[in-house]
């Protein structure tokens, strides 16, 4: 179904979108972080190589799943974590799953239309299938009794994270599909704001990407000056030299005296040089 954006969409809309976009867009890091030790080394390690490591992991077992099985990774709260090795990462990752996964099932409860009538071949009434189906359609757990525990289905939660802030994404923007959805009142849109702010600061946090301020143990190789590192919330780490535009270090068209981006390989490969080389 062709998807159509609310045309004036307010700020606070637009502010949850993008803290949504930021957890979804860390959300490899957090998972990868849960299986690595924490190390107090600046700026916070990517893990690009041990995301392909899972993704070829959640491939193979896909191909050994039944054709039943859900679709991606099982949630959080649905799988067995027998060793993570770090549990701060697995807290903040389980705490910004629940409070998506909760949060999808309080504005689809408020603003998704049900489930049309339809009747069967006997004349009675049932739920429409194809509505039932609608890709667009979110749909909460079920339960045999009462809890977590006792889940019967997963629903649209077994899709993970990512289609969970994705939905959200869409609500708090307005994205219209037919009369699925209607729009979202004001309250429910702070809600949905306050709860993508504190996720993305979740994250960060546990990422070390929450804005915070590192001296590093090293000089600059070049001029011997103190380095200094900061991260940024959803920006890129820089690092600093206490010399500034008097640092001797290569500029190469940048400000002197600061690394950002691909220039900070420069500046590592230069620190590594300088550890290698003998003492005077």
């Amino acid at each position: 179904m062709t998807t159509t954006l609310a045309p004036a969409a307010p700020p606070v809309a637009h502010r949850a979108a993008v803290d949504l976009a930021a957890v979804r867009e860390q959300w490899g890091d957090l998972l990868a972080a849960i299986g690595r030790r924490p190390a107090a080394e600046w700026p916070p390690r990517e893990c690009a190589g041990f995301l392909d490591q899972l993704a070829a992991a959640d491939r193979a077992e896909d191909d050994e799943q039944p054709v039943e099985a859900v679709v991606g990774r099982l949630p959080l709260l649905l799988r067995e974590h027998p060793a993570p090795l770090n549990l701060d990462a697995l807290d903040a990752a389980t705490e910004v799953e629940r409070e998506l996964f909760d949060l999808a099932d309080v504005v689809a409860e408020q603003v998704q239309r049900p489930v049309r009538p339809a009747r069967d071949s006997r004349g009675r009434f049932v739920p429409d299938q194809a509505d039932t189906a609608d890709p667009a359609r979110w749909h909460p757990p079920t339960h045999r009794d009462a809890g977590p525990a006792s889940a019967a289905s997963a629903g649209s939660r077994a899709f993970g994270l990512h289609w969970a802030a994705v939905w959200l994404e869409g609500r708090a923007l307005g994205e219209e599909y037919g009369d699925l959805f209607e729009p979202m009142p004001a309250r429910l849109l702070d809600e949905v704001a306050a709860t993508a702010s504190r996720a993305r600061r979740t994250v960060e946090r546990a990422l070390g990407r929450d804005g915070r301020t590192t001296a590093l143990a090293e000089a600059c190789p070049w001029c011997g000056g103190s380095l200094t590192g900061r991260t940024r919330p959803g920006g890129e780490p820089v690092v600093s030299c206490s010399t500034g535009a008097a640092c001797t270090a290569p500029a190469d068209g940048r400000r002197s005296g600061v690394w950002r981006g691909a220039d900070l390989v420069a500046l590592w490969a230069a620190l590594a040089d300088a550890r290698q080389r003998p003492a005077a």
